[in-house]
C-alpha cells in the first residue's frame, strides 16, 4: 500500500494522472464539438424544410389558380373568377418585391407605386457612372409600360414583347444590357473628341445609337503626316467593342503604314476607343 501511495505522489504518477485528465478533457471536447455540429446540422435541415414548405405552398397556390381559372372558363364555378384574379395580382406584387431586392445590387432599383412599380436603371462604363433611365410599369390588369425615359432608338418594344409578360427579371436584365452598351459606346466617342481632338481630322460621324463611327486621324511617318480613315461597326447591341473594324490609309502612304493600320485595327477590336488612342500617343512619343 505504501508503494502504491508513493507511486501516486511520485512525479511519474502525477504526470500520468495529468495525462489521464487531459485525455478525458479532450474526449469531452470532441463530444461537445460533435454535439454542436449535430445541432447546427439540425438547424440547417429545419431551415431547409421550412424553405421547401414555402415552395410547396407556392406551387399549390399556382395549381389552385390554374384549376380555378379552368373551372371559370368552363362555366362550372363562375364566382371564382374574381378571387382568382385578386390572387394573381397578389402573386405578381410578391414577385415584383422579390425582383426589387435582387436587382438592387445590379444597378437596377425600384419602388412600388399605387398602380404598379417604378424602376430606375443606372448605367456606367468601366466604373464611371453615366445616366439613369426610368421605367414606370402598371401591374393591373396585366403588366404594361406606362411611362419611361428610355431613348427611342433602344428596342424597348421588342424587348417588352419578348419578356415583359413572362419574365420581368429577364426583361430588366436585357434592357439594362442594351442601355449600358449604348452609354459605353457614347462615352468612348465623347472621350475621343474631348482628349484627342488634335489627332482627329474633321468631324467624328456617329449615329444616335453610336453603333457606327466614322472618322479620320493623322499618323506621322518619315516627317510626313498621313490620314487614316476608320469605320467602326458595333454589330452586338449589347456590346461596347466593335465587331467590324476597317482602317485604311491613302495610296501614297509608305508600305510600313499598312502594318500600322493592321495593328491599330486589332487594337480597336480589343480595347476602348479612347484607350487605343492613348496607346497610339504613347507609342509615338517613344
Amino acid at each position: 500500500g505504501k508503494m502504491e501511495e508513493g507511486k501516486a505522489y511520485s512525479p511519474d504518477g502525477v504526470f500520468a494522472h495529468l495525462e489521464m485528465l487531459e485525455a478525458r478533457a479532450h474526449e469531452a471536447a470532441v463530444k461537445q464539438e460533435a454535439t454542436e455540429q449535430q445541432e447546427e446540422k439540425l438547424a440547417r435541415l429545419k431551415a431547409r424544410v421550412q424553405e421547401l414548405r414555402l415552395q410547396r405552398d407556392e406551387l399549390r397556390a399556382k395549381v389552385d389558380l390554374q384549376q380555378k381559372g379552368q373551372l371559370g372558363k368552363e362555366g362550372v364555378v363562375s364566382d371564382l373568377a374574381q378571387p382568382s384574379a385578386r390572387a394573381v395580382l397578389e402573386w405578381k406584387i410578391k414577385n415584383i418585391k422579390a425582383t426589387l431586392q435582387i436587382f438592387y445590387l445590379t444597378g437596377i432599383s425600384g419602388k412600388l407605386t399605387k398602380r404598379g412599380v417604378c424602376f430606375c436603371i443606372s448605367t456606367a462604363y468601366e466604373g464611371t457612372y453615366l445616366d439613369s433611365y426610368y421605367l414606370d410599369l402598371l401591374t393591373k390588369p396585366e403588366v404594361q409600360i406606362h411611362r419611361h425615359s428610355v431613348p427611342i432608338f433602344i428596342p424597348l418594344e421588342q424587348i417588352a414583347k419578348k419578356y415583359l409578360q413572362t419574365d420581368i427579371r429577364r426583361f430588366l436584365s436585357v434592357l439594362s444590357d442594351h442601355l449600358n452598351a449604348y452609354v459605353g459606346r457614347r462615352y468612348q466617342a465623347d472621350q475621343l473628341q474631348e482628349h484627342f481632338s488634335d489627332q482627329i481630322e474633321g468631324p467624328l460621324q456617329r449615329n444616335s445609337l453610336c453603333n457606327l463611327l466614322v472618322f479620320n486621324y493623322n499618323v506621322s511617318s518619315r516627317s510626313k503626316t498621313f490620314p487614316f480613315n476608320v469605320r467602326l461597326l458595333y454589330g452586338d447591341p449589347c456590346g461596347s467593342l466593335p465587331t467590324e473594324v476597317i482602317v485604311s490609309c491613302t495610296p501614297d502612304a509608305p508600305a510600313s503604314l499598312a502594318e500600322t493600320a493592321a495593328a491599330h485595327s486589332d487594337l480597336f477590336r480589343r480595347v476602348a476607343l479612347h484607350k487605343a488612342f492613348r496607346s497610339f500617343s504613347g507609342t509615338e512619343e517613344s
